[in-house]
């Protein structure tokens, strides 16, 4: 470990044993890196620490270092494991061993006792390890049943390093929405949709791959090697519940880490109107949630999934890559699926589900042509489909959906949406004006007889003139929301005018 990981190390240790909190901490780090010296005289020199306190942090630092190494050592002397196959005994058939699903536990596998420890209040956080899953031990031979009727290995589950868990945490109670661990950069968290600096130590690049590859299971680091980036979901115990894409870049490895709600989200939690309820009462159709990344229009249909699972008796799929939220049955039976694990496409999932009975199907993101006209025709099948797209707007939507097919087929493709589509739910997320959080500024477009005629006949810029009289039907124009939120002083106006369409109809 270089001299930026031991600095933030001793700082993690710090702040683990509630000396310092993370605003002296980074206060510190700043102070270091002005004047020099290490990050242990810079707290001194701030008065957060006492040198008496210092000692401690400094021998419980060579501690931990010295078990690092120790450790480190050990399992380089020791033969290697690759997974449960090369630790069974050899007289024992081959079973592979299978990574665990997404948002599932993996049986815990006996492990040695530990060695003496501090109390659980009092553990510092160890060194980041550079292996990421924990080897997986193989039971005697003698309490395993031989021949077929045996049952398959499973890999034990990945565990973060210890560093990065703290990382999580922290996060999670600071009420970050996103972590971003790049090699070579300071960590950063994203609050209220702006970036937070957490200390100026930059990650070095072998903490960041450490880190990334730690919670990837076998057969996800050898993806990741192969196609240099991954998309995946991680659950940390007590913590939550994270979607994770991993990259390589010029200085190393980098990851970002977007917090998911453990439990499905509901309007109210949401805080959106509560009659977007009345589209969960669509039986057959599609209804599509659009806006840029990052605007919530995932949480919105997760909102919508879960009302349908808590009210109607039916058969519900979802494909996703990742799953993101996890849906238990309630009064729905629901089916979730994931691109890669799971199935081998959007497209090739959406074909399966025709012939697997669904009532309801939430597709995470219509991606291409084949999704898109394989959602269309479960739609006119008498499924209700639910999905996103990444649009700014409804008549945007509704253009993006014809512009991804061949001139020859978008007169078809026109009358398609024009019977099948029911609604589109458009929205960002604005900062509030005192800096607390974020409120949804919502577009509601309904697919009435005459939406669908202008869509039919291809005069979709027609469209905006129903969106903005049609608020007795329940619609509503983007920025006439943004617009009654300035005027309620929700938001400032000038946070309004980053995300309008026509500055004009924002009041000043």
């Amino acid at each position: 470990m270089g001299a930026q990981g031991g600095s933030a190390l001793l700082g993690r240790i710090a702040v683990h044993f509630k000396w310092i909190r993370m605003e002296q901490l980074a206060e510190a780090t700043r102070e270091q890196a002005r004047v020099g010296g290490s990050l242990g005289d810079a707290l001194v020199a701030k008065g957060f620490v006492t040198p008496e306190q210092l000692a401690k942090l400094l021998a419980k630092q060579k501690e931990l270092v010295a078990k690092h190494r120790a450790a480190a050592a050990a399992k380089q002397a020791a033969p290697g494991i690759e997974g449960a196959e090369q630790s069974a005994p050899a007289a024992a058939p081959k079973t592979p061993a299978r990574a665990p699903e997404p948002g599932a536990a993996a049986p815990e596998p006996p492990r040695p006792a530990p060695a003496a420890e501090p109390a659980p209040d009092s553990r510092p956080p160890a060194p980041p390890r550079e292996t990421a899953a924990a080897p997986v031990s193989a039971p005697a031979a003698a309490a395993q049943p031989a021949g077929p009727s045996r049952v398959a290995a499973r890999s034990a589950p990945p565990r973060p390093s210890p560093e990065l868990e703290q990382i999580l945490r922290d996060a999670v109670g600071q009420g970050a929405s996103d972590v971003h661990i790049h090699s070579g950069a300071p960590l950063k968290l994203r609050r209220n949709g702006s970036f937070v600096d957490v200390g100026d130590a930059p990650v070095t690049a072998p903490d960041a791959k450490a880190m990334v590859v730690g919670i990837m299971t076998e057969s996800q680091r050898r993806e990741f090697e192969a196609a240099g980036e991954l998309d995946f979901a991680y659950t940390l115990a007590d913590v939550g519940r994270f979607r994770v894409n991993a990259y390589r870049q010029q200085r190393g490895h980098d990851t970002v880490l977007r917090l998911i709600s453990p439990e499905p989200p509901t309007l109210e939690s949401l805080g959106l109107p509560l009659a977007l309820a009345k589209l969960s009462n669509f039986h057959q159709g599609m209804v599509l949630f659009t806006g840029p990344s990052g605007c919530g229009k995932s949480s919105t249909m997760a909102a919508l999934i879960n009302l349908i699972n808590e009210e109607r008796r039916e058969h519900l799929l979802t494909i996703e890559d990742p799953i993101e939220c996890v849906h238990p049955s309630k009064r729905c039976l629901v089916n979730q699926r994931q691109v890669g694990p799971h199935t081998e496409s959007f497209s090739r999932a959406l074909r399966a589900a025709l012939r697997e009975d669904p009532d309801v199907i939430a597709i995470g993101e219509l991606r291409d042509v084949e999704t898109i006209s394989l959602a269309l025709t479960a739609a006119e099948t008498g499924h209700f489909v639910l999905g996103s797209l990444h649009t700014n707007n409804a008549i945007r939507t509704i253009n993006r959906l014809v512009g991804a097919f061949p001139p020859s087929q978008q007169d078809q493709i026109r009358t398609m949406i024009s019977e099948s589509l029911r609604a589109i739910v458009s929205q960002r997320l604005v900062p509030t004006a005192d800096g607390s959080r974020r409120v949804a500024a919502l577009e509601i477009l309904k697919v009435n007889r005459a939406v669908g005629n202008l869509i039919r006949e291809n005069k979709t810029f027609q469209i905006l003139s129903i969106l903005q009289t049609g608020s007795g039907q329940g619609m509503c124009l983007l920025d006439d929301s943004l617009a009654a939120l300035v005027r309620d002083k929700t938001v400032t106006r000038e946070a309004a005018l980053l995300n309008c369409e026509d500055p004009k109809r924002i009041p000043g």
